[in-house]
């Protein structure tokens, strides 16, 4: 948590609680678009329902007429009490009857007066009923309708009556009111069910990663505050186990990186005292070099050149974090002068406890940074030495050998020893930092400071598998073009590893 209130407002204006956005929330907005679709699915089919609700209605006015028409056929006249009977049974204002031969009216009120449309069961389409349907609901409702269809009863000829439009109109608006009343009910049940079944199913499953997720950044490198799967068989079964992969893989580096934090300011700290120690141990070696023995002066400049090295290397741990980083300083170096050096400085001969095969061709000449090549074969040599001397009966053979194919486009170099070897479940993870010590005592930042310093000549290291005993790496430093300029060693923040530190 911060304690400047207008990162607090920012944050809060970002993540709103879940109660001020119930509404606005991935639940409220299925809710109103399932009752939105379920509603235009009740207009689509409204359309074809009140043309046919029209069709209907008018078919069975003339059914009635044309029933009452059938009984009466053979009467001439028609008592005016049937007449209003029948005509209050229809609705019609009048009433005809056509067989063709001729027409005979049946019933009628009064003089029905001009009649404004005239509609014709017999060719009817629906395309016609459901234009006509519409015009009669919006505009329709103050003249006269004329309908025409076949007779009933098997006589043959017309049904023809006339009654006022406005009694098709009160039908198809309570019809509507019917169908918009059903359609809420059904929207209702449907919206409900399908809110409660994808609220079951996405959205609190969501809330729940929402909640994990808000949970583990307060505190990401506490592990228990990982989200911990249900056990779902689905997508967000598949979410909950990436999730929690990832916040797992999270936890892992920002601890990483805490340890590598404490221990770079650590380093710091001894490196400024050790740098003064060495300076003396500088001073004390330089008046060796009055010395007339044979052995001190052919040991003493090793001994100034080491702690050269050594200083050099504390003054750039203290320098670490610079905003510019110094460039390699990539020269034509010789490489059987360099791996002897190494083998120097491990007290390594061809015929000690542990020997050191320098297989370089002499005089072989590679493009590359002296002290950082030094470095890399330094820290892959020490390493098998270490190895070697956890190794150590009399009976085992223990050698660290060094060889190399240089040309045109660069060099091959090669360290391997006689050792036991990698152990497979350590192969992956070799050149990360704290992550590759499989020898008592060791750190695991060697073969990562190697592998970053390779990178900044722009080369690649690996470790090669074999079938026999013992570790190979490979070493491969392209040749600079021409025109090309030095590389800069990359920043390593967080993880505590540069082409500056010291060699572990």
């Amino acid at each position: 948590m911060t304690d400047d209130p207008r990162e607090n407002s920012v944050t809060g204006a970002e993540m709103p609680r879940e109660g001020r956005r119930r509404w606005g929330g991935l639940s409220g907005k299925l809710l109103i678009l399932t009752v939105l679709f379920v509603m235009l699915s009740e207009v689509l089919i409204f359309v074809p329902s009140i043309a046919n609700f029209r069709n209907t209605w008018l078919t069975d006015k003339l059914t009635v007429a044309g029933v009452a028409a059938a009984i009466l056929v053979e009467t001439d006249m028609v008592s005016p009490a049937v007449q209003a009977e029948l005509l209050r049974t229809t609705g019609a204002l009048a009433i005809a009857l056509d067989d063709g031969e001729r027409r005979r009216l049946i019933a009628m009120s009064g003089s029905p007066g001009a009649v404004d449309r005239m509609v014709d069961m017999g060719k009817a389409d629906p395309m016609s009923s459901v234009l006509d349907s519409f015009s009669t609901l919006l505009f329709g409702g103050d003249g006269q309708l004329r309908v025409v269809g076949p007779s009933q009863m098997g006589l043959g000829g017309r049904v023809d009556i006339v009654l006022p439009e406005a009694l098709l109109r009160d039908a198809m608006l309570a019809f509507s009111v019917r169908i918009l009343a059903l359609s809420l009910v059904i929207s209702a049940i449907t919206a409900t069910l399908v809110y409660l079944s994808l609220r079951w199913l996405l959205v609190r499953p969501m809330q729940k990663l929402t909640r994990s997720m808000a949970r583990f950044q307060e505190a990401p490198e506490d592990p228990s505050r990982a989200i911990v799967p249900s056990g779902r068989n689905d997508e967000m079964g598949d979410a909950e186990h990436r999730l929690a992969a990832m916040q797992a893989t999270l936890t892992e580096t920002l601890q990483s990186r805490r340890r590598l934090a404490d221990l770079g300011l650590a380093v710091s700290k001894i490196n400024h005292d050790l740098r003064n120690i060495l300076a003396s141990a500088q001073l004390f070696s330089e008046r060796l070099e009055h010395v007339a023995d044979p052995t001190v002066q052919r040991l003493v400049p090793k001994i100034i050149a080491t702690l050269d090295r050594a200083v050099g290397y504390t003054q750039s741990v203290l320098a670490y974090g610079s905003a510019r980083e110094a460039p390699l300083a990539r020269r034509l170096v010789r490489l059987d002068a360099v791996v002897r050096d190494v083998g120097d400085v491990l007290g390594l001969a061809p015929d000690g406890d542990i020997s050191f095969d320098n297989r370089v061709s002499e005089g072989v000449e590679i493009d590359a940074d002296p002290e950082q090549l030094f470095r890399v074969l330094m820290n892959l040599c020490r390493n098998a030495v270490q190895v070697l001397e956890q190794n150590g009966a009399d009976v085992l053979v223990r050698r660290v050998v060094v060889e190399a194919e240089c040309g045109a486009d660069g060099a091959l170099i090669r360290v391997r020893d006689t050792g036991p070897g990698i152990p497979p479940a350590l192969r992956d993870k070799l050149f990360k930092p704290f992550q590759s010590a499989a020898k008592r005592g060791g750190t695991g930042l060697g073969l990562a400071i190697a592998a970053e310093l390779v990178r900044a000549h722009g080369g690649s290291i690996r470790h090669v598998a074999r079938d026999g005993p013992g570790a190979e790496f490979e070493i491969v430093l392209p040749a600079r073009l021409p025109g090309e300029r030095s590389g800069t060693l990359p920043q390593a923040h967080g993880a505590g590893v540069s082409g500056r530190d010291a060699a572990m």
